[in-house]
Protein backbone atom coordinates (compact mmCIF):
# COMPACT_ATOMS: atom_id res chain seq x y z
CA UNK A 1 0.00 0.00 0.00
CA UNK A 2 1.08 3.16 -1.04
CA UNK A 3 3.01 5.39 1.97
CA UNK A 4 2.94 2.26 4.16
CA UNK A 5 6.25 1.68 6.05
CA UNK A 6 6.72 -1.69 7.70
CA UNK A 7 9.74 -0.99 9.43
CA UNK A 8 8.02 1.98 11.29
CA UNK A 9 4.67 1.03 11.43
CA UNK A 10 2.78 0.10 15.06
CA UNK A 11 0.26 -2.03 15.24
CA UNK A 12 -1.16 -4.07 18.14
CA UNK A 13 -4.33 -5.57 16.92
CA UNK A 14 -4.02 -7.45 13.78
CA UNK A 15 -6.82 -7.15 11.34
CA UNK A 16 -8.10 -10.50 12.40
CA UNK A 17 -8.25 -9.53 16.04
CA UNK A 18 -4.15 -10.97 17.13
CA UNK A 19 -2.91 -8.66 19.80
CA UNK A 20 0.46 -8.40 19.27
CA UNK A 21 3.11 -6.68 21.08
CA UNK A 22 5.33 -3.58 20.29
CA UNK A 23 9.38 -3.05 21.81
CA UNK A 24 7.92 1.04 21.93
CA UNK A 25 4.16 1.42 22.79
CA UNK A 26 2.39 -0.96 24.57
CA UNK A 27 -1.90 -0.83 25.47
CA UNK A 28 -2.20 -1.55 29.58
CA UNK A 29 -5.98 -0.99 29.75
CA UNK A 30 -8.34 -4.09 30.94
CA UNK A 31 -10.95 -5.76 29.23
CA UNK A 32 -13.30 -3.21 31.12
CA UNK A 33 -11.44 -0.43 29.24
CA UNK A 34 -11.20 -2.35 25.67
CA UNK A 35 -15.21 -2.80 25.83
CA UNK A 36 -15.44 1.09 26.28
CA UNK A 37 -13.51 1.73 23.44
CA UNK A 38 -15.12 -0.76 21.01
CA UNK A 39 -18.48 0.78 22.81
CA UNK A 40 -17.42 4.44 21.40
CA UNK A 41 -16.65 3.19 17.88
CA UNK A 42 -19.88 1.34 17.51
CA UNK A 43 -21.49 4.48 18.77
CA UNK A 44 -20.07 6.96 17.05
CA UNK A 45 -20.04 4.73 13.85
CA UNK A 46 -24.41 4.19 14.35
CA UNK A 47 -24.06 8.33 14.69
CA UNK A 48 -22.56 8.54 11.62
CA UNK A 49 -24.84 6.02 9.81
CA UNK A 50 -27.61 7.98 11.23
CA UNK A 51 -26.24 11.02 9.90
CA UNK A 52 -25.81 9.98 6.15
CA UNK A 53 -29.57 8.81 6.17
CA UNK A 54 -30.60 11.67 7.48
CA UNK A 55 -28.63 13.89 4.96
CA UNK A 56 -29.77 11.53 2.04
CA UNK A 57 -33.83 12.30 3.86
CA UNK A 58 -32.52 16.29 2.82
CA UNK A 59 -32.56 17.01 6.96
CA UNK A 60 -29.24 17.77 7.18
CA UNK A 61 -27.42 20.01 4.22
CA UNK A 62 -24.31 18.83 3.89
CA UNK A 63 -22.15 15.99 6.04
CA UNK A 64 -18.73 14.54 5.95
CA UNK A 65 -18.62 10.68 7.34
CA UNK A 66 -16.08 8.99 9.01
CA UNK A 67 -16.64 5.41 8.52
CA UNK A 68 -13.81 3.51 8.56
CA UNK A 69 -12.56 6.18 11.12
CA UNK A 70 -13.31 5.27 14.16
CA UNK A 71 -10.48 3.73 16.00
CA UNK A 72 -8.34 6.47 14.65
CA UNK A 73 -11.10 8.81 16.00
CA UNK A 74 -11.94 7.03 19.47
CA UNK A 75 -8.44 6.30 19.86
CA UNK A 76 -7.22 10.00 20.09
CA UNK A 77 -10.27 11.38 21.68
CA UNK A 78 -9.90 8.59 24.65
CA UNK A 79 -6.33 9.51 25.10
CA UNK A 80 -6.68 12.99 26.21
CA UNK A 81 -7.02 14.32 29.66
CA UNK A 82 -9.83 17.44 31.06
CA UNK A 83 -7.01 20.46 30.24
CA UNK A 84 -5.74 18.94 27.04
CA UNK A 85 -7.28 20.91 23.77
CA UNK A 86 -8.46 20.27 20.44
CA UNK A 87 -8.70 21.28 17.17
CA UNK A 88 -10.34 19.65 14.99
CA UNK A 89 -11.26 19.50 11.23
CA UNK A 90 -14.72 18.89 9.97
CA UNK A 91 -15.01 15.17 10.31
CA UNK A 92 -13.72 14.92 13.99
CA UNK A 93 -17.17 13.68 15.10
CA UNK A 94 -15.55 10.66 17.06
CA UNK A 95 -13.46 13.14 19.35
CA UNK A 96 -15.97 15.31 19.75
CA UNK A 97 -18.25 12.34 21.23
CA UNK A 98 -15.12 11.59 23.54
CA UNK A 99 -15.12 14.92 24.59
CA UNK A 100 -18.75 14.82 26.00
CA UNK A 101 -20.16 16.77 22.68
CA UNK A 102 -23.93 15.88 22.19
CA UNK A 103 -23.98 14.50 18.60
CA UNK A 104 -27.51 16.43 18.24
CA UNK A 105 -25.10 19.46 18.39
CA UNK A 106 -22.76 18.62 15.85
CA UNK A 107 -26.02 18.04 13.52
CA UNK A 108 -27.23 21.24 14.04
CA UNK A 109 -24.25 22.45 12.27
CA UNK A 110 -24.66 20.36 9.39
CA UNK A 111 -28.46 21.16 9.61
CA UNK A 112 -27.33 24.94 9.48
CA UNK A 113 -29.16 25.91 12.75
CA UNK A 114 -26.08 27.41 13.79
CA UNK A 115 -22.03 27.36 13.83
CA UNK A 116 -21.48 25.17 16.59
CA UNK A 117 -23.53 25.46 19.80
CA UNK A 118 -20.87 23.44 22.15
CA UNK A 119 -18.90 25.54 24.27
CA UNK A 120 -14.77 25.31 23.47
CA UNK A 121 -13.44 26.45 26.18
CA UNK A 122 -16.37 23.86 28.82
CA UNK A 123 -15.27 20.34 26.49
CA UNK A 124 -11.39 21.87 25.48
CA UNK A 125 -12.96 21.00 21.61
CA UNK A 126 -12.43 24.01 19.24
CA UNK A 127 -15.15 24.56 16.61
CA UNK A 128 -15.25 22.63 13.42
CA UNK A 129 -12.71 24.20 10.42
CA UNK A 130 -13.82 24.15 7.13
CA UNK A 131 -10.59 26.01 5.50
CA UNK A 132 -8.14 23.25 5.07
CA UNK A 133 -5.42 23.10 7.36
CA UNK A 134 -6.09 26.29 9.12
CA UNK A 135 -6.91 24.68 12.51
CA UNK A 136 -2.98 23.63 12.37
CA UNK A 137 -1.72 27.44 13.24
CA UNK A 138 -4.37 27.87 15.06
CA UNK A 139 -3.13 25.12 17.47
CA UNK A 140 0.26 25.95 17.75
CA UNK A 141 -0.67 29.41 18.79
CA UNK A 142 -2.89 27.92 21.18
CA UNK A 143 0.02 25.67 22.61
CA UNK A 144 2.44 28.84 22.92
CA UNK A 145 -0.28 30.48 25.21
CA UNK A 146 -0.38 27.50 27.10
CA UNK A 147 3.79 27.16 27.32
CA UNK A 148 4.07 30.91 28.11
CA UNK A 149 0.99 29.72 30.78
CA UNK A 150 3.72 27.47 32.05
CA UNK A 151 1.26 24.60 31.70
CA UNK A 152 3.86 21.87 30.74
CA UNK A 153 6.65 19.81 32.39
CA UNK A 154 5.28 21.16 35.90
CA UNK A 155 4.92 17.41 37.21
CA UNK A 156 1.18 18.07 37.70
CA UNK A 157 -1.11 15.91 35.88
CA UNK A 158 -4.23 18.15 36.69
CA UNK A 159 -2.16 21.20 34.92
CA UNK A 160 0.35 20.37 32.49
CA UNK A 161 -1.43 20.37 29.17
CA UNK A 162 -1.26 19.33 25.43
CA UNK A 163 -3.09 20.29 22.38
CA UNK A 164 -4.10 18.40 19.45
CA UNK A 165 -4.26 19.31 15.82
CA UNK A 166 -6.63 17.02 13.67
CA UNK A 167 -6.55 17.12 9.57
CA UNK A 168 -6.24 15.13 6.71
CA UNK A 169 -3.60 13.91 4.59
CA UNK A 170 -5.03 16.33 2.10
CA UNK A 171 -3.94 19.23 4.16
CA UNK A 172 -0.48 17.80 4.35
CA UNK A 173 -0.07 19.72 1.01
CA UNK A 174 -1.26 23.04 2.34
CA UNK A 175 0.79 25.71 3.29
CA UNK A 176 -1.20 26.54 6.95
CA UNK A 177 0.08 23.06 8.02
CA UNK A 178 3.42 23.28 7.14
CA UNK A 179 3.92 26.52 8.62
CA UNK A 180 2.63 25.25 11.56
CA UNK A 181 5.23 23.07 11.98
CA UNK A 182 7.93 25.25 11.32
CA UNK A 183 6.48 27.22 14.68
CA UNK A 184 5.52 23.92 16.36
CA UNK A 185 9.54 22.97 16.07
CA UNK A 186 11.34 26.40 16.64
CA UNK A 187 9.25 26.90 19.82
CA UNK A 188 9.46 23.54 21.29
CA UNK A 189 5.04 23.88 21.43
CA UNK A 190 3.55 21.32 23.18
CA UNK A 191 1.51 20.53 20.29
CA UNK A 192 0.51 16.89 18.93
CA UNK A 193 -0.13 16.80 14.69
CA UNK A 194 -2.86 14.30 14.28
CA UNK A 195 -2.93 13.18 10.51
CA UNK A 196 -5.62 10.85 9.80
CA UNK A 197 -4.24 9.34 6.36
CA UNK A 198 -7.40 8.07 4.79
CA UNK A 199 -5.41 7.59 1.58
CA UNK A 200 -7.72 10.18 -0.16
CA UNK A 201 -7.60 14.09 -0.35
CA UNK A 202 -11.26 14.32 -2.09
CA UNK A 203 -10.08 12.59 -5.35
CA UNK A 204 -6.16 13.12 -5.22
CA UNK A 205 -4.64 9.63 -3.37
CA UNK A 206 -2.08 10.07 -1.57
CA UNK A 207 0.51 9.15 -4.03
CA UNK A 208 0.28 11.97 -5.76
CA UNK A 209 0.56 13.69 -2.74
CA UNK A 210 3.85 12.64 -1.05
CA UNK A 211 6.89 10.72 -2.14
CA UNK A 212 7.48 9.46 1.68
CA UNK A 213 5.38 8.45 3.80
CA UNK A 214 4.04 11.00 5.43
CA UNK A 215 4.82 11.18 9.23
CA UNK A 216 8.37 11.37 7.65
CA UNK A 217 7.63 14.68 6.92
CA UNK A 218 8.46 15.47 10.85
CA UNK A 219 11.58 14.78 10.47
CA UNK A 220 12.34 17.53 8.08
CA UNK A 221 11.00 20.32 10.84
CA UNK A 222 13.28 18.35 13.86
CA UNK A 223 10.61 16.72 15.72
CA UNK A 224 9.43 13.11 16.14
CA UNK A 225 6.78 10.96 13.85
CA UNK A 226 5.43 7.86 13.99
CA UNK A 227 3.14 5.64 11.48
CA UNK A 228 0.30 3.72 13.62
CA UNK A 229 -2.38 1.38 12.30
CA UNK A 230 -5.03 3.73 12.73
CA UNK A 231 -7.57 0.81 12.54
CA UNK A 232 -6.42 -0.51 15.27
CA UNK A 233 -7.83 1.22 18.76
CA UNK A 234 -5.19 0.14 20.78
CA UNK A 235 -2.55 1.28 18.85
CA UNK A 236 -3.96 4.89 18.20
CA UNK A 237 -4.41 5.20 21.78
CA UNK A 238 -0.80 3.91 22.86
CA UNK A 239 0.70 6.41 20.64
CA UNK A 240 -1.24 8.97 21.27
CA UNK A 241 -1.30 8.78 24.65
CA UNK A 242 2.71 9.15 24.78
CA UNK A 243 2.76 11.58 22.12
CA UNK A 244 0.40 13.45 24.25
CA UNK A 245 2.96 12.88 27.43
CA UNK A 246 5.51 14.02 25.92
CA UNK A 247 3.75 17.53 24.79
CA UNK A 248 2.42 17.83 28.55
CA UNK A 249 6.29 17.00 29.43
CA UNK A 250 7.79 20.16 27.71
CA UNK A 251 9.26 17.63 25.11
CA UNK A 252 7.52 19.38 21.94
CA UNK A 253 5.81 18.52 18.82
CA UNK A 254 5.00 15.34 17.42
CA UNK A 255 3.18 13.95 14.25
CA UNK A 256 1.09 11.11 13.83
CA UNK A 257 0.07 9.69 10.91
CA UNK A 258 -2.53 7.24 11.77
CA UNK A 259 -2.64 5.35 8.63
CA UNK A 260 -6.30 4.62 8.04
CA UNK A 261 -8.66 4.75 5.27
CA UNK A 262 -12.36 6.54 4.05
CA UNK A 263 -14.84 4.03 3.62
CA UNK A 264 -17.26 6.15 2.24
CA UNK A 265 -17.32 9.64 0.23
CA UNK A 266 -15.43 12.66 1.28
CA UNK A 267 -18.51 14.11 1.82
CA UNK A 268 -22.00 13.44 0.93
CA UNK A 269 -21.73 15.40 -2.33
CA UNK A 270 -18.71 13.47 -3.46
CA UNK A 271 -19.11 10.28 -5.67
CA UNK A 272 -16.18 7.88 -4.89
CA UNK A 273 -16.85 5.62 -7.57
CA UNK A 274 -15.52 7.91 -9.91
CA UNK A 275 -12.30 7.83 -8.75
CA UNK A 276 -11.68 4.87 -6.48
CA UNK A 277 -12.10 1.14 -7.69
CA UNK A 278 -14.13 -1.66 -5.67
CA UNK A 279 -11.73 -3.45 -5.06
CA UNK A 280 -9.19 -1.28 -3.01
CA UNK A 281 -12.68 -0.69 -1.12
CA UNK A 282 -13.18 -4.28 -0.11
CA UNK A 283 -9.39 -4.43 0.19
CA UNK A 284 -9.80 -2.37 2.91
CA UNK A 285 -13.26 -3.70 4.38
CA UNK A 286 -11.21 -6.38 5.53
CA UNK A 287 -9.25 -3.94 7.88
CA UNK A 288 -12.67 -2.66 9.74
CA UNK A 289 -11.58 -1.08 12.55
CA UNK A 290 -14.83 -2.64 14.55
CA UNK A 291 -14.71 -5.90 12.89
CA UNK A 292 -11.15 -6.54 14.36
CA UNK A 293 -11.92 -5.64 17.62
CA UNK A 294 -15.09 -7.76 17.87
CA UNK A 295 -13.11 -10.30 16.86
CA UNK A 296 -10.51 -9.77 20.10
CA UNK A 297 -13.22 -9.85 22.72
CA UNK A 298 -14.77 -12.69 21.57
CA UNK A 299 -11.99 -14.56 20.96
CA UNK A 300 -10.45 -13.89 24.43
CA UNK A 301 -13.66 -13.78 26.26
CA UNK A 302 -13.55 -10.37 27.24
CA UNK A 303 -17.04 -9.80 26.18
CA UNK A 304 -20.13 -11.88 26.06
CA UNK A 305 -22.93 -11.90 23.51
CA UNK A 306 -25.19 -10.01 26.57
CA UNK A 307 -22.54 -7.26 25.68
CA UNK A 308 -23.31 -6.91 21.88
CA UNK A 309 -27.24 -7.28 22.53
CA UNK A 310 -27.29 -4.33 24.87
CA UNK A 311 -25.19 -1.97 22.69
CA UNK A 312 -27.08 -2.79 19.45
CA UNK A 313 -30.03 -1.39 21.46
CA UNK A 314 -28.13 1.62 22.59
CA UNK A 315 -27.22 2.23 19.17
CA UNK A 316 -30.97 1.31 18.44
CA UNK A 317 -32.01 4.06 21.14
CA UNK A 318 -29.32 6.74 19.93
CA UNK A 319 -30.58 6.87 16.01
CA UNK A 320 -34.42 7.25 17.49
CA UNK A 321 -32.57 9.72 19.51
CA UNK A 322 -31.14 11.80 16.91
CA UNK A 323 -33.80 11.68 14.17
CA UNK A 324 -36.01 12.82 16.44
CA UNK A 325 -33.73 15.79 17.79
CA UNK A 326 -32.58 16.82 14.26
CA UNK A 327 -36.40 16.80 12.92
CA UNK A 328 -37.61 18.97 16.05
CA UNK A 329 -34.93 21.79 15.62
CA UNK A 330 -36.48 24.87 15.25
CA UNK A 331 -35.49 26.77 11.57
CA UNK A 332 -33.20 29.71 11.73
CA UNK A 333 -34.14 33.24 10.66
CA UNK A 334 -32.19 35.26 8.41
CA UNK A 335 -32.21 37.83 11.04
CA UNK A 336 -30.09 35.54 12.78
CA UNK A 337 -26.95 35.79 10.41
CA UNK A 338 -26.87 38.89 12.01
CA UNK A 339 -26.38 38.15 16.03
CA UNK A 340 -23.12 36.04 16.01
CA UNK A 341 -21.17 38.36 13.74
CA UNK A 342 -19.45 40.30 16.80
CA UNK A 343 -20.16 40.19 20.59
CA UNK A 344 -21.32 43.39 20.45
CA UNK A 345 -23.22 44.70 16.77
CA UNK A 346 -21.73 47.76 15.53
CA UNK A 347 -23.74 50.50 14.04
CA UNK A 348 -22.78 49.49 10.88
CA UNK A 349 -23.70 46.14 11.23
CA UNK A 350 -27.00 46.96 12.73
CA UNK A 351 -27.83 49.00 10.06
CA UNK A 352 -27.00 46.18 7.71
CA UNK A 353 -29.72 44.25 9.28
CA UNK A 354 -32.20 47.02 9.38
CA UNK A 355 -31.97 46.71 5.73
CA UNK A 356 -32.16 43.30 5.42
CA UNK A 357 -35.19 42.80 7.70
CA UNK A 358 -37.10 45.61 5.44
CA UNK A 359 -35.86 44.02 2.37
CA UNK A 360 -37.39 40.22 3.77
CA UNK A 361 -40.91 42.34 5.02
CA UNK A 362 -41.13 43.37 1.01
CA UNK A 363 -42.30 39.49 0.21
CA UNK A 364 -44.21 38.96 3.04
CA UNK A 365 -47.84 38.43 1.86
CA UNK A 366 -46.67 38.09 -1.42
CA UNK A 367 -48.41 35.14 -4.11
CA UNK A 368 -46.74 31.79 -3.77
Amino acid sequence: MAGLDQAGFVQLLTPTGERLEHPDYDFRGGPEEIRSLYRDMALVRRFDLEATALQRHGELGLWAPLAGQEAAQVGAGRSLRPQDYVFPTYREHGVAWCRGIDPLQVLSLFRGIDYGSWDPLETGFQLYTLVIGAQALHAVGYALGVQRDHAIGTGDPDRDTAVVAHFGDGATSQGDVNEAFVFAASYQAPVVFFCQNNQWAISEPLERQSRIPLYRRAEGFGFPGVQVDGNDVLAVRAVTEAALQRARDGGGPTLIEAYTYRMGAHTTTDDPTRYRLDDELEQWRQRDPLARAEAYLRTDDLADQAFFDDLDAEGDALGERLRAGVRAMAEPTAHQLFDRVNAEISEELAAQRDAFDAYLATFEGAAS
